[in-house]
């Protein structure tokens, strides 16, 4: 059983400046053998992830709490609570903090993530 609780995990500052606390990852947890890694992610308020492109991964977005904007290509939407979106591989996106709160949400990237896949610009 791979069992973890949020408050335990260690966090970093991911390339693109978003708060990261992995749950799930091969290089973690070479048992689970997921084929996916899997992250809390925090933007505090007034604050937004760096413009960047993973190349040979998608994101899927699950916002948990508080209010962004995502910026995926040319498209802008709203996210809110249970609100979910997915960036393919290869295109130009960010997440700003548009709330009053920190901006809370889960990020699945398969193939997991690898900070040589992604580009920060």
């Amino acid at each position: 059983m791979l069992k973890k609780s949020l408050n335990q995990i260690p966090s970093f500052v991911a390339g693109d400046k978003t708060i990261i606390k992995e749950f799930i990852h091969p290089n973690n947890d070479p048992d689970a053998d997921p084929h996916y890694s899997l992250a809390h992610a925090t933007i505090e308020i007034e604050e937004a992830s760096e413009p960047h492109i993973l190349h040979n991964n998608s994101e899927l977005y699950i916002i948990l709490s508080g209010e962004g904007e995502i910026h995926i290509g040319k498209e802008v939407s709203i996210l809110r609570g249970g609100d979910a979106a997915l960036v393919p591989k290869g295109v130009l996106q960010w997440v700003k903090n548009i709330g009053k709160t920190p901006l809370r949400f889960y990020v699945i990237v398969s193939p997991p993530w690898q900070a040589e896949d992604e580009e920060v610009l």
